[in-house]
């Protein structure tokens, strides 16, 4: 990453929301964890087979998919603030 393509303040700032974004996310999936012990089986598959957490099911896996760049980010930023 050049320095000029963004600001230091900006780089913090898109650290911040990426931050509390996955933040939030781990939290969502931590909460239907807990929620699923605590339900039946049957209401746990008919949970299961919905649109809604086939959504959440691609959602982790698209989030998996770009660990590598939110880590590339984050060295950039490292890197960024010691330029």
């Amino acid at each position: 990453m050049k320095n000029q393509d963004f600001d230091i303040e900006s780089a913090k700032t898109a650290y911040t929301i990426i931050n509390s974004l996955l933040a939030g996310h781990e939290a969502l999936s931590d909460l239907l964890v807990l929620m699923s012990h605590t339900i039946d089986h049957e209401v746990l598959q008919a949970l299961t087979a919905t649109a809604e957490w086939q959504n959440y099911l691609n959602s982790k896996r698209e989030l998996e998919a770009v660990k590598g760049l939110i880590e590339k980010f984050t060295e950039d930023l490292k890197r960024l603030e010691q330029s």
